[in-house]
């Protein structure tokens, strides 16, 4: 490490964490620092490719290299540089200690003051510019932390590079959001009845009182005959899978793909288009008997939805041990 002034201990600068912070401005961080390679005409054809920059100025016996390569003449790579010191991870661990441990580089200025050409030994200096007072971002609060490497060949000053990074505290993140709700059903004068026997956990399908034919799902009137008068008949609640489609994408809120939408053909003749529920996607198939349950979401919303026949039996036969269990504990 090269030699450098000491940070102070006593002090103003010692019991004052921003003082101490600021302390370090004007520390060298970098003395005489020497490029890894010298300006080269492959560095500059790679940069010019990935840029898809062609200006002829940039290649042949009389090239210079692009005036915004300055840092890559700098760069020290892995193995870093000798002439760097202990200023700027001095100062890094102060930040760190103060509860800043995490870093964004957010701009760069650089100056042009003469044009590099290949062969060119490149040496510089950098100086730790300035340290901001604590600013507070949408990423969180810290200090701008500014360098200034000052490069030259031989004596002559040849261009300037000022960078600024932000050594911040990461804002608290956000309280997670609510599940996203499932979708509600649009109530009008012509469905009302159907949502209120979901309601009462009956699948409600409308008759038509001239020519009895069943329609679902409902109609103001009926489709064979024209006739606006109905009542209805109440699902039995069983059925087979009369088609399906398993949805991949695009997701909706509240819906976890991938999942199967099913075309459910009741006993009654009608069908609906309902999910099964307790069984996996892919585990559906055409002609499955199904039994309609009903189902609760976000606490507020009833749906009329199907288990496989046989599960379902399963599922009711332990509740109905169950309640006879409760009943004989009671007695």
């Amino acid at each position: 490490m090269a030699d450098e002034p000491d940070a102070p201990t006593t002090g103003p600068e010692a019991s004052d964490p921003l003082a101490r912070l600021k302390s370090y401005q004007g520390h060298p961080a970098t003395v005489s620092a020497t490029g890894r390679d010298p300006v080269n005409l492959p560095m500059i054809r790679h940069w010019c490719e990935a840029l898809g920059d062609t200006n002829p100025t940039y290649t042949g016996p009389d090239a210079v290299a692009p005036p915004t390569m300055l840092q890559a003449w700098t760069m020290g790579g892995l193995a870093g540089h000798a002439g760097r010191t202990s200023s700027y991870d001095e100062l890094l661990a102060l930040l760190d200690a103060a509860g800043c441990t995490s870093v964004v580089a957010t701009d760069c200025e650089q100056e042009y003051l003469q044009p590099l050409r290949p062969g060119d030994e490149i040496t510089f200096d950098t100086v730790i510019e300035s340290v901001s007072d604590r600013k507070t971002t949408r990423l969180g609060t810290g200090h701008f932390v500014t360098t200034r490497t000052d490069v030259r060949v031989g004596e002559t000053l040849v261009g300037t590079h000022r960078f600024r990074i932000l050594k911040y505290a990461p804002a608290q993140q956000k309280k997670t959001p609510p599940p996203p709700r499932r979708p509600r059903p649009v109530v009008n004068r012509d469905n009302a009845g159907f949502w209120e026997g979901v309601e009462q956990h009956r699948l409600l399908i409308q008759r038509c009182t001239t020519c009895t034919a069943l329609r679902f799902p409902w109609l103001p009137g009926c489709a064979h005959c024209g006739g606006p008068d109905w009542d209805t008949v109440e699902a039995s609640g069983e059925g087979t899978v009369y088609s399906y489609v398993v949805m991949h994408h695009p997701p909706f809120p509240a819906f976890d793909p991938p999942y199967a939408v099913v075309l459910v053909e009741l006993a009654e003749g009608v069908r609906i288009i309902s999910n099964v529920v307790g069984t996996p996607y892919d585990k559906v198939r055409i002609g499955m008997p199904v039994r309609l349950v009903f189902q609760a979401y976000d606490g507020d919303l009833t749906l009329p939805v199907f288990r496989a026949a046989e599960e379902a039996a399963v599922e009711e036969a332990a509740v109905a041990e169950e309640a006879a269990v409760a009943e004989e504990a009671a007695v």
